[in-house]
């Protein structure tokens, strides 16, 4: 009995020595491997300068791994106790399995619009799970050089969008810096960037959710078509290329125009002689309204089981914060705060694609929210699908009605 005891005191020691370890230190998850430095070194300093005593830990995982393993570690009880956090339904998901804290009035909270807050809300609104963090704006890069070399303007249509390409290529030059191996660009960078001037944003977007829009319907069908066009134009091997074999190209100036997310600024910063601009999806016909891809990206939680809440609260007001926000628009180039706070964007391309939003209207990806619910699953449809057009495989048409059946066979407002 007395060694029972014994033991029993031993491992009720060892269990809170390792609680006490584990509270004194914030784990942070995400996907942003990119960023590791950038948090060792300036962010995380920043916040430990103000709030000396709390130790915090960086520990991503890679992006495509990251929402399984997450998902695996806060089931098994080993995840950290800050969460990055994807925007809609991947983290409504974990926040209705109880993995995510409710963060409504909690202190930084309060600089965050409305419309910023949606990404990480219960459909209802009433519940918000995560603080917003940053967007990202899709566009175009141009490579400067080569546009003087051939006197070429940025275009703003669709016509002088292909005019520009085929000047491109009659001048020898590799029009894109586009492949479709991985397939995500095709999507995101390609399809669900140049498509709001085509469903009008926000209007075509939540049609589709309320069953009063159909992926059949001209709008969609004429954003697949543009691709298609753009599909004529993409380098020889291009179905071989990979999103990093894109940037390669770019970088060293083998072709002209990517399509990209901001998020890309960054990594094309670091390439010595390469002059970028940027431009913003062509608008059909001069004069009609735009509208650009300026995705919610990336949010921050509370495992609901941290040990070490308190500190993670503090953690998450500092997140919100003018500070904050200053460091990660400026030291995470290409990733744009969602917050209230007045931020000078330092970048001149960074600056370019967010003075966008003044004369733009915003959206989201398309499938974002709701439209990934079901099976099959709605990213993977366009994945594939955006491919196989850009590849000249799969008709514009054929596409859209291939979209669409996925969509109707598990969406009620779509089965009527």
């Amino acid at each position: 009995m007395h060694l029972r005891r014994i033991v029993r005191n031993a491992l009720l020691t060892a269990m809170f020595s390792a609680q006490a370890a584990q509270a004194g230190t914030l784990v942070i998850e995400s996907w942003r491997v990119d960023d590791k430095t950038l948090w060792e070194k300036v962010l995380l300093p920043a916040f430990e300068k103000s709030n000396p005593g709390i130790e915090v830990k960086f520990a991503p995982t890679a992006p495509t791994e990251y929402d399984s393993s997450l998902a695996a570690r806060l089931a098994g009880g080993t995840a950290g106790d800050l969460i990055a956090c994807r925007p809609f339904d991947v983290s409504l998901s974990l926040y209705k399995k109880g993995h995510l804290e409710k963060l409504d009035g909690k202190a930084g909270m309060q600089n965050f619009a409305p419309t910023s807050t949606v990404a990480w809300q219960t459909d209802d609104a009433k519940d918000t799970f995560c603080m917003p963090m940053a967007s990202v704006i899709h566009g175009f890069l141009y490579n400067k050089k080569i546009f003087k070399k051939l006197n070429l303007q940025p275009p703003k249509t669709v016509d002088e969008f292909f005019a520009v390409l085929e000047a491109l290529k009659k001048g020898g030059v590799a029009p894109l810096a586009l492949g479709t191996a991985d397939q995500w660009e095709s999507s995101q960078m390609v399809y669900t960037n140049i498509g709001p001037n085509f469903w009008r944003g926000e209007e075509g977007r939540k049609a589709l959710i309320a069953g009063k829009a159909k992926l059949t319907d001209a709008p969609f069908v004429e954003a697949l078509q543009f691709e298609q066009r753009m599909g004529t134009y993409l380098s020889k091997g291009a179905s071989a290329q990979t999103y990093g074999d894109s940037q390669n190209q770019f970088a060293l100036g083998r072709a002209a125009i990517y399509p990209t997310g901001s998020w890309d600024i960054s990594y094309f910063g670091q390439t010595p002689g390469l002059e970028l601009g940027a431009f913003p999806p062509p608008v059909r016909k001069a004069g009609d309204p735009c509208f650009i891809s300026d995705h919610m990206d990336i949010g921050i939680g509370i495992n609901k089981k941290s040990r070490n809440k308190d500190d993670a609260f503090k953690f998450l007001a500092w997140v919100g914060s003018q500070e904050f926000a200053d460091i990660y628009t400026n030291r995470v180039t290409g990733f744009f705060s969602l917050s209230n706070h007045l931020i000078a964007v330092r970048d001149p391309v960074a600056k370019q694609m967010a003075e966008w939003r003044s004369t733009c209207a915003s959206t989201i990806r398309f499938n974002a929210q709701v439209l990934n619910r079901g099976q099959p699953s709605m990213e993977s449809e366009l994945w594939n699908i955006n491919a196989q057009v850009l590849n000249g495989k799969l008709a514009p048409k054929d596409a859209a009605t291939k979209l669409q059946n996925g969509f109707a066979k598990w969406y009620k407002p779509q089965q009527k």
